[in-house]
């Protein structure tokens, strides 16, 4: 028996506009699945409730008749209900801090939680997500604040009148500003002070996919990682083009003994048998993107104790770090905050270890909104819906009465069980530690 599935209004975040199933998408699971779906109400959703009740859909303040509640952000402390099924991006599987409270009190209640991040197929492939949102959307803010950066310098840029992607209507819209930028760069080539203007993406999963679909908009040619050190003085440096490079495994990190060469899937199992060598690249780079999924066991692309030495003099190329990523002293030590869509960007000091808010300052501008999807809101809703909606069937028609062993999620879904009933499941017991050390907080 299907039970009542609710979409809960995103409150977690100001400025989260985005909904985990758009109206067409549920209505089509009413008429041929048979779900009933309940709509929080919300004041800023993109997709208004009006919408839902046009293709006959409910919407009402409170989901305390859903057994099952979906949602895209974390949910508020306060508004957790006891014995409730969450299916939402917990950010809890890292251990982060701020969020074990959360789960603490997700444990407390008797609650089932689903990540979406963890839904995978065998081989551990995400099938749920929002990565390439992420990326369409942080190379636009990456971009905008390379123009700004450079307008704040005197550099008369072809950049400067790009807007953040939340100010425009659409992604077509988008799209359409950015081929008037490239037919700038064709025109009038790359400011001489920046040129060559070299990008450089870590990373080549769905979040890179996104972020070269908008630098790809652009007059474009990509360069090999191996030849970026030395290509200021190659003679094709100076065309009127953007270079991308997108660096692999394989330029990050070396292995710590010489005698061993580098294997992808020892340096997934074995981490501590590398060491990071992406200081080699940081001078010629003008626009860092990183795109890479990080734990502390990987080394850092950017550590503070390198950006003292490559900011400790005059200005060096890299005015721009987008941390799509966005994890705080991650990947980028220098993040050391994140971001929201209404103030996006800070200059990292990396003499006092500082931020300090906008494009003015010694030091790198840093792009580290941590919701970027929802700066294309409705777009990135439909993609995400597209997806959910082949697996809500499943969810609302589980039965969560019994042991987790008998519960009849599809292996996909069941592998994204981090608490069943109040404790966590055998792939996540080690969590515990960090829930007992932070739940406090």
């Amino acid at each position: 028996m299907m039970q009542q599935v609710g979409i809960r209004r995103e409150d977690m975040y100001a400025w989260e506009r985005r909904t985990p199933l758009i109206p067409s998408d549920a209505r089509r699971l009413v008429d041929r699945q048979g779900l009933d779906i309940l709509v929080q109400t919300s004041s800023k959703r993109a997709f208004r409730e009006v919408e839902y009740e046009e293709v006959g859909i409910g919407t009402a303040d409170t989901l305390a008749s859903c057994p099952i509640i979906v949602g895209i952000k974390e949910v508020p402390v306060p508004v957790l209900e006891p014995k409730k099924v969450y299916v939402f991006f917990s950010h809890t599987i890292k251990g982060q801090p701020y969020n074990m409270p959360m789960l603490q009190r997700l444990l407390d209640l008797g609650c089932t939680l689903i990540d979406y991040e963890k839904v995978t197929d065998e081989s551990g492939r995400r099938l749920i997500y929002f990565g390439n949102y992420a990326g369409l959307a942080g190379m636009i803010e990456t971009l905008w604040a390379f123009g700004q950066r450079l307008a704040h310098e005197g550099i008369v840029n072809p950049f400067a009148g790009l807007e953040r992607p939340l100010d425009y209507p659409d992604l077509e819209t988008a799209k359409a500003a950015l081929a008037e930028v490239g037919a700038r760069i064709a025109e009038t080539g790359i400011p001489s002070e920046v040129s060559p203007l070299i990008v450089g993406l870590a990373g080549y999963g769905n979040v890179s996919q996104g972020a070269q679909e908008i630098l790809d908009l652009l007059p474009v040619r990509e360069l090999a990682p191996d030849d970026v050190p030395g290509f200021v003085h190659r003679e094709d440096a100076s065309l009127p083009v953007i270079h991308k490079v997108v660096f692999k495994e394989e330029h990050l990190v070396e292995p710590v003994d010489p005698a061993r060469t580098f294997e992808l899937q020892d340096y997934y199992d074995h981490p501590e048998r590398y060491r990071g060598v992406f200081e080699r690249y940081l001078p010629h780079l003008g626009i860092l993107v990183n795109c890479l999924y990080w734990t502390p066991a990987y080394p850092r692309l950017l550590t503070k104790g390198q950006a003292r030495n490559l900011y400790g003099g005059d200005q060096p190329r890299l005015r721009v770090i987008g941390d799509i990523s966005c994890d705080v002293e991650g990947a980028i030590e220098c993040t050391v905050k994140a971001t929201e869509p209404g103030n996006p960007v800070y200059v990292y000091d990396s003499v006092s270890d500082r931020a300090t808010d906008g494009v003015a300052g010694a030091g790198p501008v840093i792009m580290a909104v941590e919701i970027l999807p929802t700066e294309l809101p409705r777009e990135a809703s439909a993609f995400f819906s597209g997806i959910l909606k082949t697996y809500l069937p499943q969810i609302a028609a589980a039965d969560y009465d019994g042991d987790f062993t008998a519960c009849d999620l599809p292996p996909e879904l069941k592998r994204a069980v981090i608490a069943y009933r109040g404790v966590l499941t055998s792939d996540y017991r080690y969590m515990a530690r960090f829930v007992s050390e932070n739940a406090g907080i």
